[in-house]
This record gives structure tokens, C-alpha cells and sequence, in this order.
């Protein structure tokens, strides 16, 4: 799987992105089908199928650590969305774990209020 996946090949440098962070466990490009002014994936060096996948917490603590340092470089401090996209039903459209870090205007509620601490 790993050598057709295209963000493995990105993940490895043998298809051209747009970087915005790298280190040891993850890279951070610009989605090149942006849905938001700043809209960034957060990928593992590692091929990992989905969210459903992941059992490495100390990958998934950095995954999130790193979608937080990202969205303060973008200056994102009105407020910024994480997704992940899992599997068929979840809408995920390229088998590799992936964040979306999305922001740079309001981007409005996904699911109806339920009141309570909002």
C-alpha cells in the first residue's frame, strides 16, 4: 500500500507539496483543494490506514500537538477546526491518516446546539 499511496510519496518527498512543518513523526502541507482560507493536513511519517488504525498514542498526542503549533503559526486565534475523515462513511477519501486543520473564517456549527455549555 505504502508505495502507491500519494501521501506516502508526498510523506517521502517524491511528490511536490506545499510544507509547512516537518519533524521525525509528521509533515504538514497545504491541501491543494483548500475548503478554508488556512486548510492544512496533518500527515504521519508512518502509513496508517485511518483514525480507526491508530494505536499509537504517542503518535496520536503528536498529530494533535502539532495541528495546535500550526494553527498558531497561521494566526488562528479567533478559532480553527480539526477533522478526521475515517473510513468509507466517514467521508475519508485517501486511505492514510490525516488531519485537516481548517480556519481563517467562521466556519459555523456541524451539529445542532444541544445547549449545554456552549
Amino acid at each position: 500500500m505504502e508505495s502507491t499511496c500519494i501521501f506516502c510519496r508526498i510523506v517521502k518527498g517524491e511528490l511536490p507539496s506545499a510544507r509547512v512543518h516537518e519533524d521525525e513523526q509528521c509533515v504538514v502541507i497545504r491541501d491543494i483543494h483548500p475548503q478554508a482560507p488556512v486548510h492544512l493536513l496533518v500527515l504521519p511519517r508512518t502509513h496508517v490506514q485511518s483514525l480507526w488504525e491508530l494505536e499509537d498514542e504517542a503518535l496520536a498526542g503528536r498529530l494533535l500537538s502539532v495541528a495546535a503549533r500550526v494553527a498558531r503559526q497561521e494566526g488562528l486565534e479567533k478559532g480553527w477546526r480539526l477533522i478526521a475523515n475515517t473510513r468509507d462513511h466517514g467521508g475519508q477519501e485517501v486511505a492514510h491518516l490525516h488531519l485537516h486543520v481548517l480556519g481563517g473564517r467562521p466556519l459555523g456549527r456541524m451539529l445542532p446546539s444541544s445547549g449545554a455549555g456552549d
